[in-house]
């Protein structure tokens, strides 16, 4: 019998591929083996699992279709669940076996689409619904992100909450992948592991000024180890405002604010003083008060000491957690411009602080620059995400580490202001 030459390739990888079957199928009756319409496969391949109404497979093996008749061979598999999630597969080399390679959702009905070919090349085509029963394990992790719906500033990032650990890299995996974050305009963008229950999320640059950023999840009902399932999360919808960045040097002693690339406003301001030096880099606003009462015994100064105080401070808008602010500091108004005076918060006049208060939202960015003091550390102390490189920012990803960087478009749009 003589046969048509056909290429056997390996498919490997995530199966994400459109069976070919209905477009070869359409190409006419010439005689050819591939212009046939697909014969039924039922007779040529086999399933793990349990198909058929009221049978459930079990989530916690894999799939697996194989080919029974030496003769022929799987071309494709697809399997979808009702959410449209694929189930990531591999083909052997010689087609006589497929298997997931992601674990299957719980409770779900997947549809099975398999693409075979006998030994004389003729299409094969087998379609079947596949139910997952309910996981044994009671453990379920459910995701909170944030923060709170609303406008933001261009460096707000996102976060994920876990009810639970996750400390291994393939379970880790298995949990990002399952985390969606689209933004319009599209951005390049990764999270990173801050710690065993707590994922940060930011673009390459700061995003885009008015933007629109949507969070879900797709890890309700996917098995993340023998104990642990996919639970809930409420999707989450921001909005940018306005790309707001102030630029404090702590040399001229000045403060350069910027908004959409153009300079609006250049503050007098002073900084820490020798033994409180502000800290460098990138911070993000966190929250705006109008009335705070500061205390030196917040950042450890004994009371009654020479350093001790105990003021009242309007417009001040908060950039870390442990106390530093952008703040009206009428007391040091002879020294703003001239010289670092503060025990670490940026002071400026009771004008300027209020214009500043007025004119910066809750994500919006904060950058001190030659300061002597240490630089923001990344996290823990509010949203010093952005003082981490690119480079080290994906190495805190589970899917991301140790790959390298897509290259980058000839020309690419900067989102940061040219002057920081």
């Amino acid at each position: 019998m003589s046969h048509t030459p056909r290429s056997r390739t390996a498919v490997t990888g995530a199966l994400l591929l459109i069976s070919l079957g209905p477009a070869v199928a359409s190409c006419g009756g010439d005689g050819h083996p591939l212009s046939a319409a697909p014969y039924d496969a039922t007779d040529q391949i086999s399933f793990s699992g349990p198909v058929g109404e009221g049978k459930k497979a079990d989530p916690d093996k894999p799939l697996e279709v194989t080919a029974q008749d030496s003769d022929g061979r799987i071309t494709d598999v697809t399997a979808v669940d009702a959410a449209g999630r694929h189930l990531a597969g591999e083909l052997s080399a010689d087609g006589a076996r497929w298997h997931s390679t992601s674990p299957l959702a719980a409770n779900a009905r997947y549809t099975v689409r398999v693409s075979t070919e006998d030994e004389d090349g003729r299409p094969g085509r087998r379609v079947l619904v596949l139910d997952t029963g309910r996981p044994l394990a009671e453990k379920r992790l459910d995701v909170t992100f944030g923060p709170k719906a609303g406008t933001y500033g261009v460096g707000q990032p996102i976060t994920a909450e876990l009810s639970r650990e996750v400390t291994d890299r393939a379970q880790r995996a298995v949990v990002e992948r399952a985390l969606k974050v689209r933004s319009t305009p599209a951005v390049e963008g990764s999270w990173h592991w801050v710690d065993d229950k707590k994922l940060h999320y930011r673009p390459k640059e700061y995003w885009p000024a008015h933007a629109t950023v949507q969070v879900s999840s797709n890890l309700e009902g996917i098995k993340i180890s023998d104990r642990l399932w996919g639970g809930t999360a409420k999707p989450l919808r921001i909005t940018t405002g306005d790309a707001v960045v102030a630029v404090t040097d702590a040399s001229s002693h000045h403060m350069t604010v910027y908004r959409n690339g153009q300079e609006i406003n250049s503050i007098p301001v002073t900084t820490g003083k020798p033994g409180f030096e502000t800290r460098n880099g990138v911070k993000v606003v966190l929250g705006k008060e109008y009335f705070v009462r500061m205390r030196s015994t917040s950042i450890g100064i004994a009371a009654g000491s020479s350093e001790s105080y105990d003021l009242p401070v309007y417009y001040a808008t908060r950039v870390t957690w442990s106390g530093e602010y952008v703040h009206a500091a009428p007391w040091s108004v002879g020294s703003q411009g001239y010289a670092n005076v503060s025990h670490g918060c940026t002071g400026m006049s009771t004008g300027n602080a209020a214009w500043f208060f007025q004119n910066v939202r809750e994500g919006d960015v904060v950058q001190v620059v030659n300061s002597y003091g240490a630089t923001m550390e990344p996290f823990g102390n509010g949203f010093g995400d952005w003082n981490l490189t690119w480079k080290k920012w994906r190495e805190g990803s589970a899917l991301t580490a140790g790959r390298p960087e897509a290259p980058e478009p000839e020309e690419t749009a900067r989102l940061r202001p040219a002057a920081v």
